[in-house]
């Protein structure tokens, strides 16, 4: 089997790649029941070679492997690689740079919104992918020699995909759209966790400072506690039991038993956590406590007519540029930009606001106008 299980074999291996053009690399992951993700298989093809790597072998030693991560003359390609980066960082405190993500480089090319590996591959390689272990258990060993072959195919069908798309890119121009999202995925700042910020993704129906300071508290709780048991966050405390504690402010296990959705966290390893969580959030000084901004509440909807004039004329424009509309505007961008002309999304930055952000502004001011084409067949944006 191409199956790398010891430290040797790999060093060779990650030898014999320095100096390539590219390689292409993808993970297999466990993730149900941890918070962490574990890593189980790593696949790396080179232009003329391909391997799985064995993380879970005893005794080996994953550093040539990450030194060739690291390596910022070796361009890594992945499809969909956000999860993949986010374990090499966990795994290094680094990001691989630098990288193509051959899912937005085909949003680009007009391939529709999160376009999948396995159609890219039909389209674009010619071949179709084997579907036999795709719920496969990564984690059990030994592996089978099917097994290994399946999870080949993610990365040696990725190198026809990726020279594919980027002869596209190249006639096309598009090739600098990539930049910004490359940058992003990129980033370290992409994969830190600050459990003090996580209250944000929870969408408090509150602007009360005093109950926000209290939500921060417990989300920073959860999230804590979640990472050092390595379970899921939500195995800790829902997101409505979050949210209840935070309006209720329990001060007592009574207190916690009297809230429907969070009774199950009144007895048990967690009670004592909850209502010191509680406790600082209320002893936050009122000047400290966290304030939402007019565009972040619940309650800050914009005009529904508005976001659908402006979800019509993204699609517009995303069928006359032949780019995934996800790609160019999302659905918080839309609510974002209907409330505000000056907000801080990327639909108002570089190339999306020369493709759609500009249209946008005009179109909410009464300078552009949407119609359909004399054929009734095609929607059109008017200048008035």
């Amino acid at each position: 089997m191409s199956l790398i299980t010891d430290t040797e074999a790999l060093a060779a291996f990650c030898d014999r790649l320095k100096g390539s053009d590219f390689i292409t690399v993808d993970t297999e992951f466990m993730r149900e029941t941890t918070y962490w993700a574990r890593l189980c298989l790593v696949q790396v093809a080179g232009p003329d070679e391909a391997y799985c790597i064995d993380p879970l072998a005893p005794g080996i030693n994953l550093k040539p492997l990450y030194d060739l991560m690291a390596d910022r003359s070796l361009l890594k390609v992945f499809h969909a690689g956000r999860q993949d980066l986010e374990i090499f960082f966990n795994a290094t405190s680094e990001v691989p740079a630098p990288v193509f993500d051959t899912q937005i480089a085909a949003m680009v090319c007009g391939f529709g919104d999160q376009v999948g590996y396995e159609a890219l591959v039909a389209k674009l390689a010619g071949a179709n992918l084997d579907k036999s272990q795709r719920f496969t258990d990564w984690s059990q060993r030994p592996l089978t020699e099917r097994q290994v072959v399946y999870a080949l195919g993610d990365v040696t069908h990725l190198r026809k995909v990726y020279l594919a798309l980027k002869e596209r890119l190249a006639k096309t121009g598009r090739a600098s759209w990539l930049d910004e999202e490359d940058a992003v995925l990129t980033s370290a700042e992409t994969y830190k966790i600050d459990p003090r910020e996580m209250w944000r993704r929870l969408r408090a129906r509150t602007r009360a400072p005093r109950m926000l300071a209290v939500l921060r508290e417990l989300a920073a709780w959860r999230e804590i506690t979640a990472q050092a048991m390595d379970t899921p966050r939500q195995r800790v405390a829902k997101d409505d039991a979050i949210l209840e504690l935070a309006a209720s402010m329990p001060v007592t296990v009574d207190d916690i038993k009297r809230s429907r959705l969070a009774k199950p966290l009144a007895s048990g390893r967690y009670v004592e956590g909850v209502l010191t969580a509680v406790a600082k959030g209320r002893a936050v000084p009122d000047a400290e406590c966290p304030r939402l901004d007019r565009e972040e509440g619940w309650d800050s909807q914009a005009p529904r007519a508005v976001t659908e004039l402006l979800k019509l004329l993204l699609k517009a424009r995303s069928e006359e540029h032949d780019v995934a509309q996800r790609l160019i505007a999302t659905s918080d961008d839309i609510d974002a930009i209907a409330l505000s002309d000056t907000a801080d999304v990327p639909a108002l930055h570089g190339w999306r606001r020369e493709l759609f952000g500009e249209h946008a502004l005009k179109l909410k001011h009464g300078k552009l106008a949407i119609g359909l084409s004399a054929s009734g067949k095609r929607v059109e944006v008017f200048e008035r």
